[in-house]
């Protein structure tokens, strides 16, 4: 009697053991992948992230003298226009000009980059020169695109009117 109830306690075990949910992990969830949607149009970005952050840094290294906090927030300007690079590429045209559009986008994320390391050093020089260098990559990509925007950091003339 003893191997019967033996063997009918294992039959029980193993069909509770079968049931979902008892002594089981539940099934893994399906990850949903995220896609990355653009929303805003690249004008507005340009017009909205990248040149107002590249006019603050230029404000701030006009000074000859930048105040301690000032270093930091021009870093931070620095990072969002090397993001603006990311969004762009995001957003490349329905054309022949994709090459050309990755490839700026990821001139500008690089040369951003690396403005915003220059700027942690706390080198005034260095880092105009970085921001000329900046400007440079911007108006590369606009004369290709035939944008009628010219990007002049430091621009003497505007630094004279009234």
């Amino acid at each position: 009697m003893s191997r019967i109830r033996l063997l009918i306690l294992s039959v029980l075990a193993a069909g509770l053991l079968a049931l979902p949910g008892i002594s089981q992990s539940p099934p893994p969830r399906a990850r949903a992948t995220p896609r990355l949607v653009p929303v805003a149009e690249t004008k507005l970005l340009m017009e909205g992230m990248a040149h107002p952050n590249f006019q603050g840094v230029e404000k701030i290294l006009k000074n000859e003298e930048v105040e301690k906090d000032s270093w930091t927030f021009a870093r931070g300007q620095a990072l969002l226009m090397a993001e603006t690079g990311n969004l762009l590429m995001m957003r490349p045209p329905n054309n022949s000009g994709q090459d050309n559009w990755m490839k700026n986008s990821m001139e500008l994320r690089d040369s951003a980059t690396e403005l915003a390391k220059v700027i942690a050093t706390k080198d005034r020089q260095q880092s105009r020169a970085a921001l000329i260098t900046l400007s440079n990559s911007c108006n590369n990509c606009h004369q290709k695109f035939r944008v009628a925007t010219a990007i002049k950091p430091f621009d003497e003339t505007e630094e004279k009117k009234p």
